[in-house]
């Protein structure tokens, strides 16, 4: 059984690279690429649409994959295709106000179609094997976690956070993922703080750094970085860090991933096996829409990192000056 999918925008990681990967997935339609010469030689039969509307109007579409040009436009999107019975794949944040998510969850709560965002960070390897033996309680009570993503900076960075949803959105999402979906405890609270220094683009309002920090559900402590300073000697492309401390043992992950470590109690347990083959998100939410199989974790699970960075980036902007009264005394 086929799905034939609409493709919306090239702002992130649409799956055009990736469809011969999936059998099931046929691209009947596309919509806002800047460049769509490749696809219309790619997909011959599909239909090129000049509006997201036009897109949903195409007979057959069962699915949209949303990588929109500005990432606030794409909770209004989701929902518009939920409504109609189109399931939705959405790029991170999928949404860029916490309302907008609550909106987005309902619609799909009524079962209607189904909504994903592009949340399987966990789904790779080395973090699959540490979300293995941090929720085994191997480690006791896991009363300290440290995460980090970081990225190079690029002059192709947006100017502007309304495109791409910002740094701590699009890229503190990872590490906010690598607290919650290795550990399987939620964030309770958290606060933030965010910097451009380092910026020097003219008109920017691009952030460099974002500090996040906050209390965990169990009643322990996280912090988590992102920021665009990763350098190319570092040798990959996202410098990734998780390091996870319970009261029988410490588990961690650094170097992009590339270095890991368990220690329980006396124990150098060294390196982690990471030669599981972890799920793969896309194949999970496809064999959702086939055959109903349930995802590696529920929605309000896998949405939870991203409630929380909007809360983050909401907490990190400058507070409102107080209007001044000429006659207060």
């Amino acid at each position: 059984m086929s799905i034939p999918v609409g493709l919306w925008g090239s702002n992130g990681h649409q799956i055009h690279g990736v469809v011969e990967r999936y059998p099931e997935l046929k691209v009947v339609a596309f919509g806002a690429f800047a460049d769509d010469a490749a696809l219309r030689a790619q997909y011959p039969e599909a239909v090129p649409c000049a509006t997201y509307e036009a897109l949903l109007d195409v007979p057959g579409v069962r699915l949209v994959s949303l990588c929109s040009p500005l990432r606030g436009d794409q909770a209004g999107q989701a929902i518009a295709a939920l409504k109609r019975g189109i399931h939705v794949y959405a790029e991170k944040p999928c949404c860029t106000t916490e309302a907008e998510l609550d909106n987005v969850i309902a619609v799909a709560a009524t079962g209607g179609a189904i909504f994903h965002e592009q949340a399987g960070t966990v789904c790779d390897q080395p973090w699959w094997a540490m979300r293995q033996i941090a929720q085994s309680g191997q480690l006791g009570d896991i009363v300290q976690v440290v995460a980090q993503k970081s990225y190079p900076f690029q002059d192709w960075r947006p100017l502007s956070e309304t495109v791409d949803g910002g740094l701590t959105a699009q890229s503190g999402v990872h590490a906010l993922r690598l607290v919650e979906h290795v550990t399987g405890i939620r964030i309770a609270t958290i606060d933030a703080l965010e910097t451009s220094l380092g910026e020097t683009r003219p008109g920017s309002d691009l952030k460099m750094a974002s500090s996040m920090m906050g209390r965990l559900d169990n009643g322990g402590l996280f912090s988590a970085t992102a920021n665009y300073l990763n350098q190319p000697g570092v040798g990959t492309w996202g410098n990734e860090m998780l390091r996870v401390f319970g009261t029988h043992g410490m588990l961690e992950a650094c170097d992009g991933g590339t270095r890991t470590r368990l220690v329980l109690g006396n124990d150098d347990c060294g390196t982690l096996d990471t030669s599981a083959q972890p799920p793969d998100w896309l194949r999970c939410f496809l064999d959702q829409i086939l055959h109903g199989t349930p995802m590696p974790f529920d929605l309000a699970t896998e949405l939870h990192p991203t409630r929380m960075v909007l809360r983050a980036h909401h907490a990190a902007q400058p507070e409102e000056p107080v209007p001044h009264c000429a006659h207060a005394r």
